[in-house]
Order: C-alpha cells, then structure tokens, then sequence
C-alpha cells in the first residue's frame, strides 16, 4: 500500500535534521519481530534510525498524541532551568546563567494525523516551538487481523495535510467519505435494537482503558475514571449500565474534538466499534450546528465550546429522538 521508496526518503530525512541539529529526537515508528508489530518510538541517534525505523502499509499508529508528553518533558526542562537560573541570580547577582535548553522533536503525519495535531494545538496541549512536523504521503494502512486495507482508511476523510513544518510528497484534497453510512445504519434500527447492539458490544469490554490511553482527544492531567474517590476507577462493571458508562462518558467528554482517528477500535483487544459512537456525536453536531471537522484548521473554535444565537435550542434532541422512535 505505501511506496517502498517514501521510506527511504523520510530515513534520509530524519538523519539529516539530526546531524544539522534541526531536531534532537524523531517521533517515528520502530520495527517489531513480525512485519505488523510496529511501535510507535522515539529514535535519538542516525544508527538507531537506520536498524529500526519504518514506514509501511503497517505504521497506521498516529503520533500525535505522543507530542503531548514529549513536548511537555521539554517545557519542564526550560521553566526548570530557568527558574535556577532566577534562584542563583538572587544569591548572586553575578552568577553565570545557565543557557536554556532548546529541543525539538521530529515528528512525522500522515494527513490523517494533521488534524489530531491540529486538534490538540488548539487547545495548547502541545508546545508548537517544540515540533517540528513533517507531513508524509500515506495510501492507505492494512488490518493487522484481516491484512485488508484498515476501516478508517476506506473511509478516509481526507488526503490533505493541515498543519506541517515541511511537506514530503503531494498533497491531497478532502475527500468524499462514506464514513456517516455506518452511523446511518444503527439510526434506522428502532431504539431497543440499537441498545441491543450497544449491550452486546460493551458486554465484552475488559476496562483495559487502551481507548483512552491512546485517543488523542483524552490528555487530561487528572482523567476522572482514575478518581479512586468515584465508582468510574474500578475496572469491572457490575451491571449492564456500567459497561456503557465508561464509554458514554468518554464518547461526550471527546464529542467536538474527536478528528475521527479510529486509535481508539484500532487499539480495542476485544474489537469494540467504539469509533462508531464518536461519529454519532461528529454526525449529530453536523446537523445541528453545521459543518464541522475537528482540527481542519487552527482558529474555528469546536461548535460544542460555542454560541451563537442561532444555535439549535435543547428541546431539539427530544424531538430528534421522537422521530427515531425513542422513548424520550
């Protein structure tokens, strides 16, 4: 599905801007024992680049999300020299400073993965000064259970890249998905159908939290299902209830934000369409609020965090969920 040769040229690229001090730690993907057991990693030396790093039909890993806790060790590291260096003037007004560490991380971006960048530089949960980004060519990433092209990217929503330092390749255009088709399937099921679907679903969830772990949108310091003082920490459900909540939780907490990456089915060990739930929300907010795509762009502000006059009144949920046949 990918060109052999892209590979070799983002390895060329990625030693350059290493050697010339561009960047001092790259954002890729590292080899595993099989051809699908790729890991995202962070390579620091040309060599180590040269034995592990890839670029495949099997890297479908978005690196965004990593930015986070990347970017964040670096902040720490200027804010602490930087306070040391204010502490060591006041014992001293003569003290020599201490030059503030300046890092940049390489990070590369299939199209797709701009708008979780895009996304989560908006809300300043990424230190752009820290990044350098690099938008890649992508055509399409395989199934690790199936070896098929992957759902998310036959229903890809767009080729074209959104936020980059340097693009390698063409870029795209937005394209004419079909990712609503599904969505619209579970809405033309009565209500008791739907929430038969649901159950059975979440009926198999081991509350391993990998959806949340990986979902770019979820970078909160403090997430509240790890709160030990609420019932949301413990990892077995006792009813059927439970079992959805954590994932309805999470669906609203998301619902505006997510750029629709499909990390969250694609890490799921129990193979939970949870991308399905977010697209509801992404579908609904279309509607209602008109046209919107999570990090399209880096100033429309997610409709969910907006008002205007013309906003759609709360009664229209009730009376959208009338016409489906629901019970309220």
């Amino acid at each position: 599905m990918q060109d052999s040769k892209i590979a070799s040229t983002l390895l060329a690229r990625a030693k350059e801007l290493l050697s010339n001090g561009t960047v001092q730690r790259v954002a890729g993907w590292r080899k595993g024992l099989f051809d699908y057991d790729v890991t995202p990693s962070v390579f620091t030396t040309a060599e180590d680049l040269d034995r592990n790093f890839v670029y495949d039909e099997n890297c479908g890993a978005n690196l965004s999300k990593y930015l986070v806790k990347l970017t964040k060790e670096i902040e720490i590291k200027k804010s602490t020299t930087r306070m040391n260096n204010t502490m060591a003037k006041q014992r001293d007004p003569n003290a020599p400073e201490t030059p503030v560490p300046m890092e940049k991380v390489l990070v590369f971006l299939k199209p797709c993965d701009t708008y979780s960048f895009t996304e989560l530089l908006k809300e300043n949960r990424i230190a752009r000064d820290d990044v350098y980004a690099v938008g890649i060519p992508c055509d399409g990433m395989k199934d690790p259970e199936t070896g098929s092209l992957s759902e998310r990217c036959a229903n890809c929503k767009s080729k074209k890249h959104v936020t980059y330092d340097e693009l390698i390749g063409e870029d795209g255009d937005l394209l004419d998905s079909k990712r609503f088709d599904e969505v619209a399937r579970l809405e033309a099921m009565t209500a008791d159908e739907r929430h038969a679907f649901w159950q059975n679903e979440f009926s198999r969830c081991i509350r391993c939290n990998a959806c949340r772990d990986i979902c770019p949108a979820c970078t909160c310091e403090k997430c509240v299902f790890d709160n030990n003082k609420l019932y949301t920490s413990q990892k077995v459900a006792q009813t059927s209830f439970e079992e959805s909540l954590y994932h309805i939780i999470r669906a609203w907490h998301v619902a505006g934000r997510c750029a629709d990456c499909g990390e969250c089915s694609g890490v799921c060990p129990e193979h939970i369409p949870l991308h399905l739930i977010n697209r509801k929300f992404a579908k609904d907010i279309n509607e209602i609020y008109g046209p919107y795509i999570a990090g399209s762009d880096l100033e429309t502000k997610p409709p969910m965090l907006t008002f205007t006059e013309g906003d759609a009144e709360p009664d229209i949920v009730y009376d959208r969920s009338k016409e489906e046949g629901g019970d309220k």
